[in-house]
């Protein structure tokens, strides 16, 4: 058992709401993992999305969720597309993916779209949310790509304008999905998180640090931001890869 799983089921006996995910990003290095293991990170995925967006709870179902990593990327902008896209094939409602990594956007990219315009662009114009939003096939996906934002739009996630775009998004979509810098470096989560219904903290099997994870665990749950799951990325199996490939 990783030190990165025990985190997380710690995390869960402090707080009930905090059940762990484990979807496969693709790895570091761009190559692509078996069949067999892509189809677990599509049953996985589906999962989460029961779980998050489609299960009753008392608080109801949140329509905007954060997705971020703790100490790096973590795969959550890869898993935040994917979960956009699984949420999309339910056909519950129109999605809307964001970009708010404004430092490295890269949702655009695995959605294969272009960065052209986005919410950078949308903290700084006036036109209505939806002329920086592109549609996907199947008409009920849409992505706010990042944009090509300056140092000082990367610091407006928390203000006002922020605030009222988010408030436009929720109004105009069914559910909306952001994702966000790692946790740990900057506090666009904490700060995003406020305005959201939850976060979705990715964590990366034998890489993200424990004391790291219970830092940002504790942060914002001292923010009042409400956790609503942890995805373990790029989880190790009890049968080795090599071995998945021959079942």
């Amino acid at each position: 058992m990783s030190r990165n799983f025990e985190v997380l089921r710690r995390a869960k006996k402090d707080n009930e709401l905090l059940p762990a995910f484990g979807p496969r990003a693709p790895h570091s290095d761009g190559t692509r993992h078996s069949p067999l293991l892509e189809g677990m990170a599509r049953e996985d995925l589906t999962k989460l999305v029961q779980h998050v967006f489609l299960l009753p709870t008392d608080r109801g179902a949140p329509c905007v969720v954060l997705f971020c990593g703790v100490e790096h990327e973590e795969g959550s902008s890869w898993i935040c597309a994917r979960a956009g896209q699984t949420l999309a094939a339910q056909g519950t409602g129109t999605v809307c993916v964001v970009d708010a990594n404004l430092r490295s956007p890269s949702l655009h990219e695995h959605l294969n779209l272009e960065n052209l315009r986005g919410l950078a662009d949308a903290l700084v114009k006036e036109d209505p949310i939806r002329h920086f939003a592109q549609p996907l096939s199947g008409g009920n996906l849409w992505l706010v790509p990042g944009g090509f934002a300056t140092p000082d739009q990367c610091g407006q996630l928390g203000a006002e304008r922020m605030r009222r775009r988010l408030a436009e998004l929720r109004s105009q979509f069914s559910h909306v999905l952001i994702n966000t810098p790692p946790a740990s470096l900057h506090a666009d989560a904490i700060l995003i998180g406020k305005l959201a219904d939850g976060v979705i903290l990715v964590v990366e099997a034998n890489s993200t640090r424990r004391e790291t994870t219970r830092q940002v665990k504790d942060s914002l749950e001292a923010a009042n931001v409400r956790l609503l799951a942890a995805v373990l990325n790029q989880r190790t199996f009890p049968i080795p890869e090599a071995l998945y490939r021959r079942l």
